[in-house]
């Protein structure tokens, strides 16, 4: 149980792995609290600036929550809430990870493990994967939040389709929907999404944190910059990141910030 979930870090890249290869990575109640608690270690550790998640292998990101273990855990409304509850709240840790994420999916990302990788800033995936949300299948509505998410990054019309149909649809038609934000090959997924992290610590973590911020607010629905948003834009005016900016802008070469 306890190698379920791992994280492996590199430098200033930390990859949140699902291990649980011969159940294609479902997500387990206790994998939704290791997931949890996971990402608050990784949230308070300062010398992280980019999260990666990942299946452990090619054959699945997560072919979803653990359907086998629902009449036990997520039956009548006390459990499910209690169930529902707990994966929210890891998925919500995800979405809002103070720095950038990116979700590699090999595989099936299917329901749930969709779901999480919604959660992510970015999703790289290979010609091979598989997506797909099937709630309908089982009689389940799917909630509000991921709900939203997902609309957010397709549209209405599309996250209708996708969860009323319950299909399963290919990782290139994720990327004409704008759900995949690039594909690679299989055998080159792996240095293609490090690259990928390498380049975006290549920019300010000061401003790639701001971003995050007030992108996620504006998803939220907000119009107005709150005092603390206000006041995160102005520091960073006050950054030793935005002098190294302004001092490699003048003299013609590439900035070097600090992590």
């Amino acid at each position: 149980m306890t190698n379920e979930i791992y994280v492996e870090k590199n430098g200033y890249i930390a990859t949140l792995v699902l291990n649980r290869p011969e159940k294609r990575n479902s997500l387990s109640r206790a994998m939704f609290q290791t997931i949890l608690d996971k990402l608050e270690a990784l949230r308070i550790d300062s010398s992280i600036k980019v999260l990666i998640v990942r299946g452990v292998n090619e054959v699945a990101f997560s072919s979803g929550a653990d359907i086998s273990e629902f009449l036990d855990v997520r039956y009548a409304a006390n459990h499910a809430k209690a169930y529902n509850d707990l994966a929210l709240k890891a998925i919500d840790a995800l979405y809002k990870f103070p720095h950038p994420t990116i979700a590699m999916i090999q595989g099936l990302a299917i329901g749930g493990g969709l779901e999480l990788a919604n959660a992510c800033d970015f999703r790289l995936a290979t010609p091979k994967s598989k997506l797909g949300i099937t709630a309908a299948n089982i009689g389940i509505i799917y909630n509000l939040e991921s709900t939203k998410r997902l609309m957010n990054i397709v549209g209405a019309a599309k996250a209708k389709e996708i969860l009323y149909t319950a299909n399963i649809f290919t990782a290139e038609e994720g990327k004409n929907i704008g759900l995949i934000t690039a594909l690679h090959e299989p055998e080159d997924i792996e240095n293609a999404t490090i690259q990928f992290a390498n380049h975006l610590l290549s920019k300010s973590s000061v401003a790639n944190a701001g971003i995050r911020k007030i992108i996620q607010a504006i998803v939220d629905g907000e119009n107005e910059e709150s005092e603390e948003l206000s006041q995160m834009i102005l520091d960073s005016f006050s950054s030793d990141d935005y002098n190294e900016g302004i001092q490699a802008f003048l003299n013609k070469r590439k900035p070097i910030f600090n992590k």
